[in-house]
């Protein structure tokens, strides 16, 4: 079988676009949804196949040869265009691509294991030519290390898209979208952000500037201030940035260096945005910090969960019940890494884990079950688990409110 980089390698230059996601319960079987195969914008599609892009014949589609070469699957898939909205004399129809025929349960994109996983689909455009796509299911957390140090962290809930240049080199960046809400021009930012690129908490307290949100339910307030923090570290991101990279470089080494610096600063920022948020959305809700619960703690040396309940002075004070004790683990995926929490904190029995993820299988949860872990998923997303999962679940709203009790 092939190895990531090689794989990368054959199918990351000239003449492939890619589409990177992680795959959500409803892209797979997880949640017993009927989505014919994993979600893939029209715009894309478009792109790639663009001979279904008209509505002049009904449903135009395409088949073409599609490879996971990740697990050595291959069958001909089918693009369809369903476009009856633009027919005359029909109400509500629909205008969405889908692409079928993947082979159900026995493809390793409908796997409910594959649920949560870094997935890269590679299309081969050759002009008039029927297409192809290569397509790679990370099978654990160092492949997906692998692709992000390429493609910089991909979240639940996005992805990133990479057109190929034509000169043998994907894009480093994409246009800025169209502004939002939160999306700050130049003129709009502080002037010392410019000069220094500001730090995750700068950020989230001006996503929080912008998006008070007071009255929202904190899993909603997570939920919105992610996207508006999202949208202002890319407006800086630009700002500071794409003037640099207009100016050019002089060596090859100065553009490999400052990529790297702009995608371990994604990373960076990929990894510590939900946990600065959680403990933003704490502090609003009225929980004192150091008095109902510790960020950064060490709970034993050499060990630091994201949180303890109420406090670090209450872990280490042994006439404390344990019973009263909570920790919190924050990580944005958690398909491959849930396990990395078992040994913090030693004494509490019962792990709870904030995750953005957007579904998990029914083997992997019972794991976790069986790992007294208890996942805690915002409200909105909690329906792209199984059904079976979801009464399980417990709110980020629903935790604040355990955890203001154990102090009293």
């Amino acid at each position: 079988m092939l190895e990531i980089a090689d794989w990368i390698a054959e199918y990351g230059g000239e003449n492939y676009n890619w589409f990177v996601k992680r795959l959500s319960g409803n892209d797979t079987l997880a949640n017993g949804s009927h989505q014919a195969g994993p979600y893939i914008p029209k715009g894309f599609i478009f792109d790639v196949l663009p001979s279904i892009n008209r509505v002049d014949i009904k449903n135009p589609d395409l088949k073409f040869n599609l490879y996971v070469d990740s697990h050595m699957d291959a069958r001909e898939v089918r693009a369809i265009y369903y476009n009856n909205k633009f027919s005359e004399g029909v109400k509500n129809g629909r205008n969405e691509v889908r692409i079928t025929n993947f082979g159900g349960g026995a493809s390793p994109l409908l796997d409910p294991e594959s649920t949560g996983a870094l997935t890269v689909f590679a299309f081969l455009v050759r002009g008039d030519a029927t297409p192809e796509c290569h397509v790679w299911v990370c099978r654990h957390a160092t492949e997906e290390d692998i692709v992000e140090d390429r493609v910089g962290p991909v979240e639940p809930g996005r992805w990133v898209i990479r057109m190929a240049t034509g000169t043998g080199t994907p894009d480093l960046f994409t246009a800025p979208p169209v502004r939002a809400n939160c999306w700050l021009e130049p003129h709009e930012l502080p002037p010392t952000w410019l000069t220094k690129f500001p730090t995750g908490m700068e950020i989230i307290a001006k996503a929080a500037e912008l998006r008070s949100d007071a009255l929202l339910a904190p899993d909603v307030r997570l939920m919105r201030r992610r996207e508006c923090e999202y949208e202002i570290y890319k407006s800086v991101e630009v700002a500071i940035e794409l003037p640099v990279i207009k100016a050019g470089f002089d060596s090859v080494e100065a553009f490999v260096a400052r990529a790297q610096t702009i995608l371990q600063r994604r990373k960076s920022r990929s990894g510590r945005s939900l946990e600065l948020h959680a403990r933003t959305i704490f502090t609003e809700e009225g929980l004192v910090e150091n008095t109902h619960f510790t960020h950064q703690p060490e709970s034993e040396p050499g060990k630091s969960p994201d949180f303890l309940f109420p406090s670090q002075a209450a872990y280490k004070d042994a006439s404390f019940p344990a019973a009263n004790l909570r920790m919190l683990a924050v990580k944005t995926t958690c398909k491959d890494r849930w396990r990395q929490i078992l040994n913090e904190a030693s004494r509490v029995p019962e792990k709870h884990l904030l995750t953005l993820q957007e579904g998990i299988s029914e083997p992997q949860f019972q794991e976790m079950v069986h790992a007294n872990v208890k996942l805690v998923v915002p409200k909105p997303i909690i329906e792209k688990f199984p059904k079976s999962v979801q009464p399980h679940i417990q709110t980020l709203e629903s935790f604040i409110g355990d955890v203001r009790l154990l102090s009293t």
